[in-house]
């Protein structure tokens, strides 16, 4: 009975990973590069637009570039695990940033815009087949996590999220995410371009995120390093 009971834990560990995994691959491949539009409107109906390029390998390593707006131009940011940074050229030294900053303000958080595989930060707590999606709710892994508790609708056809509600560890709702507008960007990678996110504690402020491409792509390791954000225009080659 043990090793029954040991085995069907190890079963359903491995179920949930697989789940989450097959969604973050439905998402993103494990290695490419991409390019998204964000923008931020405020409660006046005013509007603050970004371009981005971003380049990502594995479950825990991306860099970002600002292509967008002449302001924003050149800085770059770089993502491995938990730890985040941000370059502005005219200071000429990463600068540390926190996952629940932004730095682009607005809605999204750093997390959000440097969005890692949810399988590298969470584990599936609990599943429910409801009709036409499944609700999922994972727990972080760690307090580091910007969210302690996601609540995922997943549609159940594509396997992609549908809507994700992000609470704190208090049961708190800090904002919602609503993935929309379903697009085949090639190479077999067809899911939402647009991610919308609220929040009640930004009330009236609403952020857009677009992407435009989506493409497999390899990087050296090298890509990903602090000595290197000055130099991520050189990967869209």
């Amino acid at each position: 009975m043990k090793l029954f009971s040991l085995f069907l834990s190890l079963s359903i560990s491995l179920f949930a990973n697989n789940l989450l995994e097959e969604i973050d691959r439905n998402l993103t491949p494990q290695s490419a590069q991409m390019y998204k539009k964000l923008i931020n409107i405020e409660p006046d109906g005013e509007k603050k637009e970004f371009l981005l390029f971003q380049a990502k390998k594995d479950k825990e390593k991306m860099v970002s570039l600002f292509l967008a707006p002449e302001s924003e131009k050149g800085r770059s940011t770089l993502r491995l695990g938990d730890n985040m940074w941000l370059y502005i050229p005219n200071v000429g030294r990463p600068i540390r940033i926190t996952s629940m900053q932004s730095v682009v303000g607005g809605v999204f958080n750093n997390a959000d815009i440097m969005r890692l595989d949810f399988s590298s930060e969470y584990v599936l707590e609990h599943k429910e087949d409801k009709k036409s999606y499944l609700l999922l709710t994972l727990k972080a892994k760690n307090d580091t996590v910007s969210y302690e508790k996601l609540l995922m609708k997943v549609d159940k056809k594509t396997l992609t999220p549908l809507q994700i509600e992000c609470y704190t560890s208090t049961l708190l709702l800090i904002k919602t995410l609503y993935y929309k507008k379903f697009k085949d960007f090639g190479d077999g990678i067809v899911r939402p371009s647009i991610v919308e996110t609220n929040s009640p504690m930004y009330k009236g402020y609403k952020s857009v995120m677009i992407y435009g491409k989506i493409i497999p792509k390899t990087f050296n390791d090298e890509a990903f390093t602090l000595d290197n954000l000055s130099k991520v225009s050189a990967l869209r080659r």
